[in-house]
């Protein structure tokens, strides 16, 4: 029994670790879609290619955001921040769909920054719910560890005083 539970354990591990190098992947292309633009602001060229990027990992961090890699003795808390962190995916998405409008909508004679303007919003919106999910993820978790812990040896002292 202790056996399977550590295979298991292995392969939430392992289901995590990648979702956490795919998410990063798409928030890296999200990165560089972002900043290229800037370099030449007058090309719009950069930003008709750029969105693809940009589109491509906002998809590609939510999809890693909406694999289900909680575990399940985690607390119905943790697994709300998780679900946190596909919501941050959903503002990227947004912000890649208003990308695409904007640019069809406004044509060739407009600048990055007017195009960009609405996606620049909800990135940064995605970026501040990933941030504070991350925190507050981090924050939890040695909460419950703690709790876990001082449960344990509480229950180890109330066996030796049984005794």
């Amino acid at each position: 029994m202790a056996s399977r539970d550590l295979i298991g354990r292995s392969r939430l591990d392992h289901r995590r670790r990648i979702s956490e190098y795919v998410a990063t992947f798409g928030l890296i292309c999200i990165c560089v879609a972002l900043i290229v633009p800037f370099f030449s602001p007058l090309k719009m060229a950069y930003v008709s290619g750029f969105k693809w990027i940009y589109g491509t990992g906002a998809l590609v961090f939510t999809v890693a955001r909406a694999i289900n890699a909680n575990d399940p003795d985690d607390s119905l808390r943790m697994k709300r921040l998780h679900r946190m962190e596909f919501w941050a995916g959903v503002a990227f998405i947004a912000g890649a769909a208003f990308w695409f409008y904007q640019e069809k909508h406004m044509g060739d004679f407009a600048g990055v920054l007017a195009v960009l303007r609405d996606t620049i919003m909800f990135t940064l919106a995605g970026a501040l719910i990933q941030i504070i999910a991350a925190f507050m993820i981090i924050s939890r978790g040695k909460k419950e560890e703690e709790d876990y812990l001082r449960q344990k040896n509480n229950e180890k002292n109330s066996h030796r005083r049984s005794r």
